[in-house]
């Protein structure tokens, strides 16, 4: 059982930590609480995907395509910046969320 330095209520964090605004569209902030190794392996992952989309878009087929949007979505959940809204989350879940994603991506 998770001890209570372990869950931070979504109270804990303010709005400049969850969300990031980028020419007035705001995007969901990568999870703090998550291990700087993560983060890199998993920014790394992104950009690569991001990169295979680019490149399966211009002179792939569908199913690359659609296999490496898989990847960015793989890299974007385990980051937080996708599914279940990471500050509503136990660290702990969050932090095996992560772990999962980067095992998907390996």
């Amino acid at each position: 059982m998770p001890d209570s330095s372990d869950r931070m209520s979504e109270d804990s964090y303010t709005e400049d930590d969850k969300w990031l605004v980028v020419k007035g569209r705001r995007w969901r902030r990568t999870d703090p609480e998550l291990e700087s190794t993560v983060v890199e392996e998993l920014k790394s992952h992104l950009g690569k995907a991001r990169n295979a989309v680019r490149t399966a878009k211009k002179n792939g087929t569908e199913d690359e395509l659609k296999q490496a949007r898989r990847r960015v979505d793989f890299a974007k959940h385990g980051l937080g910046e996708r599914g279940d809204y990471w500050w509503e989350m136990p660290v702990e879940d969050r932090r095996k969320r992560a772990e999962e994603a980067l095992a998907q991506l390996r």
